[in-house]
């Protein structure tokens, strides 16, 4: 048996005191998330951060930091997920984008608008990320080493 452990990014983008979410379906439910998404193939952290933001929110963005690493195992589907997370300052919003299948809308949400929704989120990931930033959680982007031939 083989084990393929999922290789994600997600966003964490803080305006005003409102972070960024995204509202998507999911496993047939409808919850919220940090932009977030799979590290396609050739593709560097920062690189799959700001595609999955700009793809899932229409934000385009500047990763600043990492916030931390996390893994999940889905009770939904038994996958493994391992999430880069990072802080990012949004630079501007495209609103006629068209936003990624399966997402309904970008929304922004205080800390307890989120925590009030803890059934709707994605995974307990989304609220410690938010979490870990707002306690500080700060590590430089020169901490990841991606080498290619």
């Amino acid at each position: 048996m083989s084990w393929h452990p999922h290789a994600t990014v997600a966003v964490i983008v803080e305006k005003e005191g409102k972070f960024l979410l995204v509202e998507e379906s999911s496993s047939g439910k409808i919850v919220f998330n940090q932009p977030a998404g799979h590290i396609e193939e050739d593709e560097t952290f920062i690189e799959a951060a700001c595609r999955e933001t700009l793809e899932e929110s229409a934000w385009y963005v500047t990763p600043k930091y990492l916030v931390g690493f996390y893994i999940y195992k889905s009770g939904n589907n038994n996958t493994t997920y391992h999430r880069a997370c990072f802080y990012a300052e949004a630079l501007s919003h495209d609103p006629t984008l068209e936003l990624d299948d399966g997402i309904i809308r970008a929304v922004w949400m205080t800390r307890d608008e989120i925590e009030s929704n803890l059934e709707k989120l994605r995974s307990p990931m989304v609220l410690k990320c938010i979490d870990d930033y707002l306690a500080g959680k700060e590590y430089p982007l020169e901490l990841i080493h991606e080498y290619s031939n």
